[in-house]
Protein backbone atom coordinates (compact mmCIF):
# COMPACT_ATOMS: atom_id res chain seq x y z
CA UNK A 1 0.00 0.00 0.00
CA UNK A 2 1.35 3.42 -0.98
CA UNK A 3 1.83 5.86 1.87
CA UNK A 4 2.69 9.51 2.37
CA UNK A 5 6.31 8.51 2.95
CA UNK A 6 6.65 7.48 -0.72
CA UNK A 7 7.06 11.17 -1.64
CA UNK A 8 9.27 12.11 1.31
CA UNK A 9 12.31 14.10 0.15
CA UNK A 10 11.65 13.57 -3.56
CA UNK A 11 11.61 16.43 -6.07
CA UNK A 12 8.27 17.14 -7.72
CA UNK A 13 7.96 19.38 -10.78
CA UNK A 14 4.52 21.04 -10.86
CA UNK A 15 3.49 22.89 -14.01
CA UNK A 16 0.80 25.55 -13.93
CA UNK A 17 1.75 26.17 -10.29
CA UNK A 18 0.51 29.75 -10.04
CA UNK A 19 -3.21 29.16 -9.50
CA UNK A 20 -6.07 26.73 -9.00
CA UNK A 21 -5.41 23.02 -9.01
CA UNK A 22 -1.69 23.59 -9.58
CA UNK A 23 -1.35 25.50 -6.31
CA UNK A 24 -3.43 22.89 -4.49
CA UNK A 25 -1.29 20.06 -5.89
CA UNK A 26 1.88 21.84 -4.78
CA UNK A 27 0.50 22.27 -1.26
CA UNK A 28 -0.65 18.65 -1.16
CA UNK A 29 2.78 17.36 -2.16
CA UNK A 30 4.47 19.68 0.32
CA UNK A 31 2.21 18.23 3.00
CA UNK A 32 3.60 14.81 2.07
CA UNK A 33 7.20 16.05 2.50
CA UNK A 34 8.07 16.33 -1.18
CA UNK A 35 10.47 19.01 -2.41
CA UNK A 36 8.99 21.28 -5.05
CA UNK A 37 9.92 22.87 -8.35
CA UNK A 38 7.19 25.31 -9.34
CA UNK A 39 6.79 26.46 -12.92
CA UNK A 40 4.30 28.77 -14.63
CA UNK A 41 4.30 32.19 -16.27
CA UNK A 42 3.26 34.34 -13.29
CA UNK A 43 6.39 34.64 -11.21
CA UNK A 44 4.90 36.82 -8.46
CA UNK A 45 2.27 34.22 -7.62
CA UNK A 46 4.78 31.38 -7.59
CA UNK A 47 7.13 33.33 -5.36
CA UNK A 48 4.27 33.97 -2.93
CA UNK A 49 3.44 30.26 -2.87
CA UNK A 50 7.10 29.34 -2.52
CA UNK A 51 7.45 31.69 0.47
CA UNK A 52 4.39 30.12 2.09
CA UNK A 53 5.72 26.59 1.63
CA UNK A 54 9.24 27.48 2.74
CA UNK A 55 7.83 28.81 6.01
CA UNK A 56 6.43 25.32 6.51
CA UNK A 57 9.85 23.76 5.95
CA UNK A 58 9.52 22.74 2.29
CA UNK A 59 12.47 23.03 -0.10
CA UNK A 60 11.09 25.00 -3.08
CA UNK A 61 12.54 26.31 -6.32
CA UNK A 62 10.79 28.55 -8.84
CA UNK A 63 11.49 28.30 -12.58
CA UNK A 64 9.38 30.62 -14.77
CA UNK A 65 8.31 29.06 -18.08
CA UNK A 66 5.66 29.47 -20.76
CA UNK A 67 4.70 25.99 -21.96
CA UNK A 68 3.18 27.38 -25.15
CA UNK A 69 6.84 27.83 -26.17
CA UNK A 70 8.14 24.52 -27.60
CA UNK A 71 11.56 25.29 -26.10
CA UNK A 72 10.24 25.52 -22.52
CA UNK A 73 10.30 21.78 -21.67
CA UNK A 74 13.97 21.48 -22.63
CA UNK A 75 14.73 24.56 -20.54
CA UNK A 76 12.96 23.03 -17.54
CA UNK A 77 14.85 19.79 -18.02
CA UNK A 78 18.19 21.62 -18.23
CA UNK A 79 17.41 23.54 -15.02
CA UNK A 80 16.51 20.36 -13.12
CA UNK A 81 17.85 17.00 -14.28
CA UNK A 82 20.56 18.80 -16.23
CA UNK A 83 21.63 20.57 -13.02
CA UNK A 84 21.68 17.37 -10.97
CA UNK A 85 18.15 17.57 -9.53
CA UNK A 86 16.41 14.23 -9.98
CA UNK A 87 12.73 14.89 -10.73
CA UNK A 88 10.91 11.80 -9.50
CA UNK A 89 7.39 13.27 -9.54
CA UNK A 90 6.15 15.02 -12.69
CA UNK A 91 2.84 16.88 -12.38
CA UNK A 92 1.58 17.83 -15.85
CA UNK A 93 -1.04 20.27 -14.64
CA UNK A 94 -0.72 23.34 -16.89
CA UNK A 95 -3.66 23.76 -19.24
CA UNK A 96 -5.68 26.22 -21.32
CA UNK A 97 -9.29 26.34 -22.41
CA UNK A 98 -11.42 28.63 -24.54
CA UNK A 99 -15.22 28.77 -24.67
CA UNK A 100 -17.08 29.86 -27.77
CA UNK A 101 -17.99 28.93 -31.32
CA UNK A 102 -15.01 27.32 -33.02
CA UNK A 103 -15.83 29.04 -36.33
CA UNK A 104 -15.52 32.44 -34.67
CA UNK A 105 -12.52 31.86 -32.40
CA UNK A 106 -8.97 33.05 -32.95
CA UNK A 107 -6.96 30.19 -34.42
CA UNK A 108 -4.04 31.05 -32.13
CA UNK A 109 -6.25 30.43 -29.10
CA UNK A 110 -7.18 27.00 -30.43
CA UNK A 111 -3.59 26.06 -31.26
CA UNK A 112 -2.31 27.29 -27.89
CA UNK A 113 -4.57 24.76 -26.21
CA UNK A 114 -3.03 21.97 -28.27
CA UNK A 115 0.50 23.18 -27.54
CA UNK A 116 0.05 23.45 -23.78
CA UNK A 117 -2.47 20.68 -23.10
CA UNK A 118 -0.93 18.09 -25.44
CA UNK A 119 2.46 18.94 -26.90
CA UNK A 120 3.98 20.18 -23.65
CA UNK A 121 2.72 17.08 -21.80
CA UNK A 122 4.40 14.82 -24.35
CA UNK A 123 7.64 16.81 -24.42
CA UNK A 124 7.97 16.95 -20.63
CA UNK A 125 7.08 13.31 -20.19
CA UNK A 126 9.53 12.24 -22.90
CA UNK A 127 12.29 14.16 -21.14
CA UNK A 128 11.68 13.03 -17.56
CA UNK A 129 10.14 9.55 -17.83
CA UNK A 130 13.27 7.85 -19.24
CA UNK A 131 15.20 8.94 -16.14
CA UNK A 132 12.44 7.49 -13.96
CA UNK A 133 12.62 4.21 -15.86
CA UNK A 134 16.39 4.12 -15.34
CA UNK A 135 15.97 4.70 -11.60
CA UNK A 136 13.17 2.12 -11.35
CA UNK A 137 10.88 4.60 -9.63
CA UNK A 138 8.74 7.60 -10.49
CA UNK A 139 5.31 9.17 -10.62
CA UNK A 140 3.56 11.12 -13.39
CA UNK A 141 0.23 12.88 -12.97
CA UNK A 142 -1.56 14.16 -16.08
CA UNK A 143 -4.47 16.59 -15.73
CA UNK A 144 -7.24 15.32 -17.94
CA UNK A 145 -10.91 16.14 -17.28
CA UNK A 146 -14.42 14.75 -17.23
CA UNK A 147 -14.53 16.54 -20.61
CA UNK A 148 -12.44 13.64 -21.92
CA UNK A 149 -15.42 11.28 -21.82
CA UNK A 150 -17.65 12.99 -24.41
CA UNK A 151 -17.47 15.80 -27.00
CA UNK A 152 -18.05 19.26 -25.54
CA UNK A 153 -19.52 21.73 -28.05
CA UNK A 154 -18.22 25.30 -27.67
CA UNK A 155 -15.32 23.88 -25.68
CA UNK A 156 -14.47 21.65 -28.62
CA UNK A 157 -10.69 21.90 -28.79
CA UNK A 158 -10.26 21.81 -25.02
CA UNK A 159 -12.31 18.62 -24.66
CA UNK A 160 -10.39 17.00 -27.51
CA UNK A 161 -7.06 17.82 -25.85
CA UNK A 162 -8.28 16.23 -22.64
CA UNK A 163 -9.15 13.01 -24.47
CA UNK A 164 -5.54 13.03 -25.66
CA UNK A 165 -4.29 13.60 -22.11
CA UNK A 166 -6.33 10.75 -20.64
CA UNK A 167 -5.40 8.25 -23.33
CA UNK A 168 -1.76 9.34 -23.21
CA UNK A 169 -1.63 8.80 -19.45
CA UNK A 170 -3.36 5.42 -19.59
CA UNK A 171 -1.17 4.15 -22.42
CA UNK A 172 2.02 5.39 -20.77
CA UNK A 173 0.96 3.82 -17.47
CA UNK A 174 0.70 0.43 -19.17
CA UNK A 175 4.15 0.84 -20.74
CA UNK A 176 6.16 1.93 -17.72
CA UNK A 177 4.38 0.23 -14.84
CA UNK A 178 6.72 -2.77 -14.98
CA UNK A 179 9.65 -0.39 -14.41
CA UNK A 180 8.22 0.97 -11.17
CA UNK A 181 6.81 4.18 -12.68
CA UNK A 182 3.21 5.08 -11.84
CA UNK A 183 1.10 7.25 -14.15
CA UNK A 184 -2.32 8.66 -13.29
CA UNK A 185 -4.87 10.63 -15.33
CA UNK A 186 -6.70 13.01 -13.00
CA UNK A 187 -10.14 13.82 -14.43
CA UNK A 188 -11.83 16.56 -12.41
CA UNK A 189 -15.11 18.18 -13.28
CA UNK A 190 -15.73 21.89 -12.67
CA UNK A 191 -13.31 23.02 -9.97
CA UNK A 192 -12.94 26.24 -7.98
CA UNK A 193 -10.21 28.08 -9.87
CA UNK A 194 -9.65 30.88 -12.37
CA UNK A 195 -9.93 28.43 -15.25
CA UNK A 196 -13.56 29.06 -16.21
CA UNK A 197 -13.22 32.82 -15.83
CA UNK A 198 -10.12 32.92 -18.03
CA UNK A 199 -11.79 30.62 -20.58
CA UNK A 200 -15.02 32.67 -20.37
CA UNK A 201 -16.88 29.43 -19.75
CA UNK A 202 -18.92 30.04 -16.60
CA UNK A 203 -21.81 28.16 -18.23
CA UNK A 204 -19.99 24.92 -17.40
CA UNK A 205 -19.96 25.79 -13.68
CA UNK A 206 -23.74 25.79 -13.44
CA UNK A 207 -23.98 22.45 -11.64
CA UNK A 208 -21.53 23.38 -8.92
CA UNK A 209 -17.84 22.89 -8.40
CA UNK A 210 -15.39 20.99 -6.23
CA UNK A 211 -12.63 22.71 -4.33
CA UNK A 212 -9.14 22.51 -5.80
CA UNK A 213 -7.96 21.09 -2.48
CA UNK A 214 -10.28 18.09 -2.71
CA UNK A 215 -9.28 17.45 -6.32
CA UNK A 216 -5.59 17.65 -5.43
CA UNK A 217 -5.88 15.36 -2.43
CA UNK A 218 -7.76 12.69 -4.35
CA UNK A 219 -5.39 13.01 -7.31
CA UNK A 220 -2.23 12.60 -5.25
CA UNK A 221 -3.78 9.71 -3.30
CA UNK A 222 -4.51 7.97 -6.62
CA UNK A 223 -1.00 8.67 -7.90
CA UNK A 224 0.56 7.22 -4.76
CA UNK A 225 -1.35 3.96 -5.10
CA UNK A 226 -0.81 3.71 -8.85
CA UNK A 227 -4.43 4.16 -9.92
CA UNK A 228 -4.44 4.88 -13.64
CA UNK A 229 -7.56 7.07 -13.81
CA UNK A 230 -9.26 9.00 -11.04
CA UNK A 231 -12.55 10.88 -11.25
CA UNK A 232 -12.68 12.84 -7.99
CA UNK A 233 -16.35 13.85 -8.18
CA UNK A 234 -19.55 11.82 -8.09
CA UNK A 235 -20.88 13.73 -11.12
CA UNK A 236 -17.75 12.81 -13.05
CA UNK A 237 -18.12 9.15 -12.21
CA UNK A 238 -21.75 9.30 -13.32
CA UNK A 239 -20.78 10.90 -16.66
CA UNK A 240 -18.12 8.27 -17.30
CA UNK A 241 -20.65 5.54 -16.50
CA UNK A 242 -23.48 6.94 -18.60
CA UNK A 243 -21.44 7.42 -21.77
CA UNK A 244 -20.87 3.67 -21.84
CA UNK A 245 -24.59 3.15 -22.45
CA UNK A 246 -26.10 6.39 -23.81
CA UNK A 247 -25.38 7.30 -27.46
CA UNK A 248 -22.67 9.95 -27.60
CA UNK A 249 -24.52 11.83 -30.35
CA UNK A 250 -27.54 12.22 -28.09
CA UNK A 251 -25.42 13.56 -25.21
CA UNK A 252 -23.58 15.93 -27.54
CA UNK A 253 -26.84 17.40 -28.87
CA UNK A 254 -28.05 18.06 -25.32
CA UNK A 255 -24.77 19.69 -24.37
CA UNK A 256 -24.79 21.85 -27.49
CA UNK A 257 -28.21 23.27 -26.64
CA UNK A 258 -27.28 23.89 -23.02
CA UNK A 259 -23.89 25.43 -23.77
CA UNK A 260 -24.74 27.45 -26.89
CA UNK A 261 -23.52 31.05 -26.45
CA UNK A 262 -26.31 33.52 -25.93
CA UNK A 263 -26.86 36.03 -28.74
CA UNK A 264 -25.72 39.55 -27.91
Amino acid sequence: MATTSDFNGKWALVTGASSGIGVALARELAGRSAKLILTARRVDRMEALAAELRRQGTDVRVIPADLSDPAAPEQLYAATEGAGIAVEILINNAGLGQYGAFSESLVEQELAQVRVNCEAVVRLSRLFVPRMVERGRGWVLVLASTASFQPLPYFTTYAATKVFDRFFAEGLAAEVGRFGVKVTALCPGPTESEFFDVAKASVFKARGVQTAEVVARKGIDALARGQRTILPSLDGKLIAFLVRFVPVGWITRLVEKAARPKAN
